[in-house]
Formats: C-alpha cells, sequence, structure tokens
C-alpha cells in the first residue's frame, strides 16, 4: 500500500472476489484492513452494495455472534502473550530448535575432545545444516497442524515465513557464536554458510515446499560436503576462508529469489 488508504480498485476487486488481483495485492491490503477504521467501512459499504448474499451472510453470523460477544471473558494475558508468539514460531518449531542446540553442543564437546582427527570442525561442518531443521519446521503443512490457519492469516506469506526464520536465526547463530569461538573458528566462516543455506532453503522452498528443500539441501550437503570431509579429516575448501566470496554469491542469489518470488509464500499448494 503506497497511500494512506486502500484505493477504490482494490476495495471494489477484493469485494467481488476478483482473481485479477494479484497475491501481493490482497495481502497488502488485508494487512492494510487489519489497523484501517475507514478502508474497512468502505469495504463493507462496497459489499452491501454488489454483493447482497455475501452482506446478508454476514449480518446472520453476526446477529449469532453479538449476544455471546457481550459476554464474553477477556482473553487472559498469559493466552495474549502466547499468541503474539505464534507469530514468531510454532510449537512444532521447539523440538527442531532443542535438537539444534543438542546437536551443537555434542559437535562442540566433540572438537574440544579432539575426537575428529585432522583439521576439521565439527561445529564448522554443521553450521549450514542447523537452521534449515527448523526452518522447515516453521512453514511445513505436515508438521503444523495449524498450518491452514496460519496461511489463511491476512499476514501470512513471506511476512511470516522471514519472521520464523529470524526466530529460528535468534536460536542458532548465539549457539554457533558460542561454538566457533570455543574452537577458534572466525565468525565469517560459520555465519556466511549458516545464511546462505537459509536463504537457499527459503529460495527453493518458494518451488517445491520448504520442507522439500530442506531435505534436499541437506542430502547434497551430507553427500557432497560432510562424507568426504570426515572421510579425508580436512577441511574441504568450501569451508575455508578462500571459499567465503562463494558463500556470500549464494546467499546473494537466495535472497534474490525469495524478493523475487515473494508471492509464492501465502500459495498452500505450494509448501508442503
Amino acid at each position: 500500500m503506497r497511500t494512506e488508504h486502500a484505493s477504490t480498485r482494490l476495495i471494489d476487486g477484493y469485494a467481488r472476489g476478483d482473481t485479477d488481483l494479484v497475491a501481493d495485492e490482497v495481502w497488502a491490503l488485508e494487512a492494510h484492513l487489519e489497523a484501517c477504521g475507514p478502508c474497512r467501512d468502505r469495504l463493507s459499504a462496497v459489499v452491501r452494495a454488489a454483493v447482497p448474499p455475501a452482506a446478508a451472510l454476514v449480518d446472520t453470523v453476526w446477529s449469532g455472534l453479538e449476544p455471546r460477544l457481550a459476554t464474553a471473558t477477556t482473553m487472559p494475558h498469559r493466552r495474549r502473550r502466547s499468541a503474539q508468539l505464534s507469530a514468531w514460531m510454532t510449537p512444532v518449531m521447539a523440538p527442531w530448535l532443542a535438537m539444534s542446540a543438542g546437536v551443537t553442543l555434542i559437535a562442540l564437546l566433540l572438537d574440544l575432545a579432539g575426537s575428529v582427527s585432522g583439521d576439521v570442525s565439527l561445529v564448522l561442518l554443521l553450521a549450514p545444516l542447523l537452521p534449515v531443521g527448523g526452518v522447515a519446521a516453521s512453514w511445513s503443512r505436515g508438521v503444523d497442524p495449524a498450518y491452514e490457519l496460519t496461511v489463511a492469516a491476512p499476514r501470512a506469506g513471506l511476512y511470516l515465513v522471514l519472521r520464523r526464520t529470524t526466530s529460528v536465526l535468534a536460536v542458532v547463530v548465539p549457539m554457533l557464536l558460542v561454538g566457533g569461538w570455543a574452537t577458534g573458528v572466525t565468525a565469517a566462516q560459520w555465519l556466511l554458510p549458516c545464511l546462505a543455506f537459509t536463504s537457499a532453503t527459503l529460495a527453493l522452498g518458494g518451488v517445491v515446499g520448504v520442507t522439500r528443500a530442506a531435505l534436499v539441501l541437506a542430502v547434497v550437503w551430507t553427500v557432497l560436503i560432510a562424507s568426504p570431509t570426515l572421510a579425508t579429516s580436512r577441511t574441504p575448501f568450501a569451508l575455508q576462508s578462500g571459499g567465503l566470496p562463494g558463500w556470500a554469491l549464494l546467499l546473494a542469489l537466495g535472497t534474490g529469489v525469495v524478493i523475487a518470488r515473494r508471492g509464492a509464500y501465502g500459495v498452500l499448494g505450494a509448501q508442503r
């Protein structure tokens, strides 16, 4: 929404259910209507004038709800906080984040104990994979029982995907920061791969679904990088300082694809 209020074209098209409105316009209008009373009044007037059956249905539903709402109790403060928290993460994300913390701790202990021969750091080797599971769980039809309700919310789509991805990184990055500091790995060596894999998961997820994208990238990393690294006990070039420009490029490309295909994250069928 570039103007203070929604345009007449958007209001009229939304009220009639026009298919000409693109997903970005619908999302922006619904988000704007949340906080704009005048535009909601305009929408209500258009619906009553252009779509009488819909207006009649709303009146019928409201007549049944109004007496109950008048006697309903206010949502407890704890539940309000829980509702606000759901915008950042879902309950199904908690096990994935706990698993990431456990894996990081185990990798750190093995590094400090010198259990892996050569110059290989398990913390560095696992850094790209740690946020992937949490990102997949944050936007997946298969593991979120409230997924249909989530994608139907006015602020669903890329906005919600990025918020939940941020919550995953807010947990993973501090853990890697501690692990990198304890093992002597520079921040750039683990941070760029971590962010690049996250952006790649979201970019590929806009095409095949976030869960499938996370699985594909995890398998590719395990087969092409992790397994050969553990077999040879040598840190691959991709995780050395010389490979950082490549990770920066992947991060930039993934971010660009996510922005260019931002409408794909609001489509229920695309996220499996």
